[in-house]
């Protein structure tokens, strides 16, 4: 199946339900995003003090709110002249089952934050250093 035609009332009550739950995750890994932040910016500052060596990044992954792209779908429902809307398969995907382009990798980062736990950047390769083992 490729295509589903579905009543556009009901899609946009689902479309505003993954709208809130996306926020309110955003929300919960944004404010324990921050709490990170802090603490390792007060770290940084105890190390530059103390006259450690002085480190200039941060390498905790920022949550990305994706807010905007339920906004958007729900806009256009709203304005919707249809009472029937046909998605294709990536369509029902994002709309219905709150699967999207990005959930894999942002909703990953969004529930680690949400539950307390940092998330980090992978470390960058050094190729020079590898080269020369």
């Amino acid at each position: 199946m490729n295509t589903v035609k579905v009543k556009r009332e009901e899609l946009l009550t689902k479309v505003r339900a993954n709208r809130d739950a996306h926020r309110e995750l955003f929300l919960k890994a944004q404010a324990n995003y921050r709490k990170f932040i802090i603490q390792e910016l007060d770290r940084m500052l105890a190390e530059a003090k103390a006259g450690r060596s002085i480190r200039r990044s941060i390498d905790l992954v920022q949550p990305r709110d994706h807010t905007g792209d339920y906004d958007r779908t729900i806009m256009m429902l709203e304005m919707s002249v249809d009472d029937t809307i046909i998605l294709n398969a990536t369509e029902f995907d994002q709309y219905v089952r709150d699967v999207w382009a990005w959930t894999q990798y942002d909703g990953v980062t969004l529930g680690e934050y949400a539950v307390g736990t940092p998330v980090y950047r992978k470390p960058k390769r050094d190729w020079e250093d590898e080269e020369e083992q």
